[in-house]
């Protein structure tokens, strides 16, 4: 498979080529129940926040670009971390800054299904100029498979069972 068919959640069209892998919402807002999503928690496209009872979760969506090693396209996810109150504000208020560089320290808030995540995984968030979503690093010196296939590459072929499973579980969703 060269290309994969796929109909856009955003704009509900078909598109050829590969989609990013994109999680809706970060683990924590995907946990809450109904009620709790109502009562506790406000998420959009770019935020999300949970005041638990006892602390306040901060998120927002980021992307990450997984290196294909036998293939000339990357393999783009669009994936949740969670952000410290300080560094949250601060991408909060630079968010229509075009020009608005930093970087923070986050948590990888999704599990990936192709690997097994007993705690989470520490990141470097790189925002970008232009309003582009933050793009992640998984620290290197953190041991565990997927940042090691992050930094070693994947190939096209692992690549290509992601994007299906991806697929096929959203078409089980619906």
């Amino acid at each position: 498979m060269d290309t994969t068919n796929f109909t856009c959640e955003c704009c509900g069209k078909q598109h050829e080529g590969w989609p990013a892998l994109t999680y809706n919402s970060p683990n924590n807002y995907y946990w809450l129940s109904a009620e709790e999503k109502k009562e506790i928690a406000v998420i959009d496209e770019d935020f999300c926040v949970i005041n638990y009872p006892d602390e306040v979760g901060r998120f927002v969506r980021c992307v990450l670009f997984q290196k294909v090693k036998d293939h000339c396209e990357d393999l783009e996810y669009g994936l949740w971390v969670s952000l410290s109150e300080k560094s949250f504000q601060d991408y909060l208020d630079n968010f229509d800054n075009e020009n608005h560089e930093s970087e923070y320290f986050g948590w990888l808030s999704n599990n990936i299904s192709e690997y097994e995540f007993l705690e989470s995984i520490p990141t470097t968030v790189v925002t970008q100029k232009g309003n582009n979503r933050p793009v992640i690093f998984p620290h290197e010196s953190f041991d565990h498979s997927f940042v090691k296939d992050f930094y070693a590459g994947i190939t096209k072929e692992e690549a290509e069972n992601r994007i299906q499973n991806m697929i096929n579980a959203t078409q089980k969703e619906s």
